[in-house]
């Protein structure tokens, strides 16, 4: 694989200097700052990634099916969260690397990890522990509960609103159905 490849899909370092940017966090929004925090952890993962040329996307269904190996592409993409036409291309990838293979089974094709892909654990999982101990050094352990505590409920607000946003648009389609034209 060209790691030039993988060096063109990270994104741009931060342009602002973190000590002038903390400045003007106290009124940022928190979806920013997630987003931000997000992108700061996926760029350190990458980076460690690369050196292994393996790609992030990869990295992510690789985390998957380590713990559950053998699952079928639908499954896979739900448990990623991603579209299956994405996952289908990864899947693909990473059978053309050797990361993986693609076993029928009645009427389901299995993905199963192969031993070149099982390898790939012991060198990348210690690149992410390496990377969320990196983002924690320095933190006292009650304000990471705190900040725990909070993303998970911020989490379950926000998957409790799209449920009911979910439910209103569907009620609503009902609605405009039954009008008549």
């Amino acid at each position: 694989m060209n790691t030039s490849t993988n060096q063109s899909a990270l994104p741009p370092p931060a342009s602002v200097p973190p000590a002038l940017w903390r400045q003007g966090v106290p009124s940022e929004r928190f979806a920013h700052l997630v987003k931000i925090a997000y992108r700061s952890f996926s760029r350190s993962l990458q980076l460690r990634l690369r050196k292994h040329e393996v790609l992030y996307g990869h990295w992510t269904l690789l985390r998957i099916l380590w713990q559950t190996d053998g699952i079928t592409q639908k499954q896979l993409s739900e448990q990623a969260g991603v579209t299956e036409p994405t996952t289908f291309g990864a899947v693909q990838a990473m059978e053309k690397l050797g990361y993986i293979t693609r076993h029928k089974m009645g009427k389901q094709v299995r993905i199963v990890v192969t031993p070149r892909g099982a390898a790939l654990k012991s060198l990348i999982v210690p690149a992410a522990e390496e990377v969320n101990h990196t983002a924690l050094v320095g933190i006292p352990a009650d304000d990471l509960a705190v900040t725990r505590r909070t993303l998970v409920a911020m989490i379950e607000n926000l998957a409790a609103d799209e449920l009911a946003w979910l439910e209103r648009e569907s009620a609503q389609d009902l609605a405009d159905a039954d009008e008549p034209l």
